[in-house]
């Protein structure tokens, strides 16, 4: 890189309500999987920074929980790291469902940001799914609002448009040195990401309000002389009765979730990986100050 160049650096928070697509997003910015993804709403629970470069502009994106009506402790602690990573940014994006429109927690995203005085950049996502009148409607309704500065239509899954946005936030980042690495992705600890990975995997598994109540830690992570790693982790569950639903029948649960967990791991380190899981049953984590550190969260006052 040239010394005569201009560098950008700043960070872009990705806030929306539950299910957007924020963490899809997040990975086709940066180009590798970074924030782990299902089906399941609240599937991320506190925020990830990853990092990616677009001409002589790093970028820093935050991807935040769902922003939504909390009714739980660790529902407010999420919705809490929420907003803090967005308040905290030099640009906010503003991630919305394009099916859902603008929902009653797209709304209360809306005022939140009215009432912090912070401006955004709207993203309508999964925009093959509608017709192009019924988007532009949309588009159109969120434009005019007084807080947002440009809409932008993307396809996170497909990848659609998704070029178009990285080249525009670059351009809009303040001039500085850059913070990281050029080969950096990720800001979280690989023994946090990994964890991740398997947490990923149990919501996918797992059904209802399960995962919702269990934590994934890793334990240990043991650099092996054929360049293999050996990595232990530890499944929290709330309650007793939780334990034999994740082990599953003659530990048939729990074998497939290792399974998948560990073909991901092994993409992401490009090795071998000896994954063992263990289940525990941990009956109040959830009100525990010490597992919300682990989760990077703030422990929220009642």
């Amino acid at each position: 890189m040239s010394n005569q160049q201009t560098t950008k650096c700043g960070y872009i928070a990705i806030v929306g309500a539950p299910n957007a697509g924020k963490s899809t997003l997040l990975n086709q910015l940066v180009g590798a999987k970074i924030a782990i993804v299902s089906p399941k709403v609240q599937t991320t629970r506190a925020r990830v920074t990853a990092i990616a470069i677009e001409d002589q502009s790093q970028l820093i994106f935050v991807d935040t929980p769902g922003i939504f009506k909390p009714t739980r402790r660790l529902e407010k602690a999420m919705v809490d790291a929420a907003w803090g990573g967005a308040q905290d940014a030099d640009k906010i994006v503003l991630i919305i469902d394009a099916i859902k429109g603008v929902s009653p927690d797209v709304e209360r995203i809306i005022a939140g940001l009215k009432k912090s005085g912070r401006r955004a950049h709207v993203i309508l996502n999964k925009i093959d799914a509608l017709k192009r009148d019924t988007l532009l409607g949309l588009a159109q309704k969120l434009s005019d609002e007084d807080i947002f500065d440009e809409v932008f239509m993307i396809s996170a899954l497909k990848g659609d448009g998704v070029e178009d946005l990285r080249v525009a936030l670059a351009a809009q980042m303040p001039d500085g040195p850059w913070l990281y690495p050029e080969d950096q992705l990720a800001l979280a600890p690989m023994r946090q990401l990994a964890a991740e990975v398997t947490r990923e995997k149990l919501f996918l598994r797992m059904n209802q309000e399960l995962p919702y109540s269990l934590t994934v830690e890793t334990e240990s992570w043991e650099e092996r002389k054929d360049g293999s790693v050996k990595i232990q982790q530890i499944i929290y569950v709330s309650r007793t009765n939780y334990k034999p639903m994740v082990l599953g029948k003659g530990g048939q649960t729990i074998k497939k979730i290792g399974a998948m967990a560990r073909e991901d791991l092994e993409e992401m380190l490009e090795r071998r990986v000896h994954l063992f899981l263990f289940v525990k049953v941990r009956e109040k984590w959830l009100d525990d100050p010490e597992r919300y550190r682990e989760m990077g969260l703030e422990f929220p006052k009642d």
